[in-house]
């Protein structure tokens, strides 16, 4: 195959999508195909260039507002026009948040004919509006915590949720913005630093216990994970920082916790129409309740990242996911159910 990993962008999620994409990049070559790495602020990537980003890590911390407003200055829709898209069989997405997360890029790489890995341009948006989401945990039958939407009074916050409560932006991941308020006095200031992120942001009931989550691959789900960070939250820093976290695949649960994981994750996979893969999170609270809390249109491939250690965990090695994603986008081509110029190429099938 010829294949375009398409990495970068231009959210705060930046270095996490180039430390994803260099990891596919180094899969796919080794599986035998003909790779090309294209950062959606740059361009393709050659020699000294490829080289240099592609051994990049991820920071403690996302890139500054700076540095992000000057890769913005680009405009996005010439990235359609791309030579390296266009001659690709397809296009592997290993873009984290943003544009290249909420849909966006779907529907320019849709209206171009240029297929590509992961779920459509609505069932991209939707995933990543977490308010849109629950609604539809919510009718799924996924059980998710108990939520409001800013602004909101202190009152109906301490009513309504109690303390502790999370604050996060509505439209991000990484777990950019959030923070945990135990008080009134602290919400104010946790409500300013998630707006500085996104123009909604969500007020989450916080929910103790167990962080699991678990893999979907092709419509089936994988093994059950579960993450004990480093301090109370699994925060930007324990994410992708060596140490940061514990992971442990399989979770040490009993085999009828680890099947509720398994079919609520693939519930709320199906109940946000998305397609190919993902990874949906959960907490076990200390009664033994499952709370879905986010779903992953386009989860990290990083070193440290979750979905392939949910794929290995039942013997599936990296290469083989990368290639697998690449063959589900051509197969939807081919049976004219999700590539370029069909009606389900622009939407968003299971």
């Amino acid at each position: 195959m010829k294949i375009a990993v398409l990495l970068g962008g231009t959210s705060e999620e930046r270095d996490v999508s180039i430390a994803s994409g260099a990891q596919v990049f180094r899969a796919l070559r080794s599986r035998g195909h003909e790779v090309v790495a294209v950062d959606t602020a740059r361009g393709t990537l050659q020699g000294e260039d490829e080289a240099r980003l592609l051994e990049s890590g991820v920071g403690p911390q996302p890139p500054s507002e700076e540095e992000l407003r000057r890769l913005r200055q680009g405009n996005p829709l010439a990235l359609a026009e791309n030579p390296a898209l266009r001659e690709a069989d397809v296009v592997f997405l290993a873009l984290h948040g943003g544009s290249g997360e909420d849909g966006t890029l779907q529907a320019i790489l849709d209206f171009a004919g240029i297929t590509y890995t992961g779920s459509g341009l609505l069932a991209s948006a939707i995933a990543m509006d977490k308010d849109v989401a629950k609604r539809l945990f919510k009718l799924a039958g996924v059980p998710t915590a108990p939520w409001l939407m800013a602004p909101v009074e202190p009152e109906t916050v301490e009513r309504e949720l109690g303390f502790p409560v999370v604050i996060k932006p509505s439209k991000q991941g990484s777990s950019v913005g959030l923070s945990i308020v135990r008080e009134r006095a602290e919400l104010e200031d946790a409500l300013a630093r998630a707006a500085r992120f996104d123009d909604e942001v969500m007020l989450e009931r916080f929910i103790p216990g167990r962080e699991l989550t678990v893999g979907i691959l092709a419509g089936q789900p994988l093994a059950v994970g579960e993450i004990i960070p480093r301090g109370e939250v699994f925060d930007y820093e324990s994410k992708y920082q060596l140490g940061g976290a514990e992971e442990i695949f399989p979770a040490a649960l009993p085999e009828e916790d680890s099947e509720r994981v398994r079919e609520l994750g693939l519930r709320a996979h199906t109940a946000l129409k998305l397609r190919d893969y993902s990874r949906v999170d959960f907490r076990l609270d200390p009664n033994g309740n499952l709370w879905c809390l986010e779903v992953n249109t386009l989860p990290g491939m990083t070193s440290t990242s979750l979905l392939p250690k949910s794929a290995a965990a039942v013997g599936i090695a990296f290469d083989e996911v990368c290639e697998r994603i690449c063959e589900l986008a051509l197969a939807r081509r081919a049976a004219g159910t999700g590539g370029p110029g069909t009606a389900a190429g622009r939407g968003n099938e299971v």
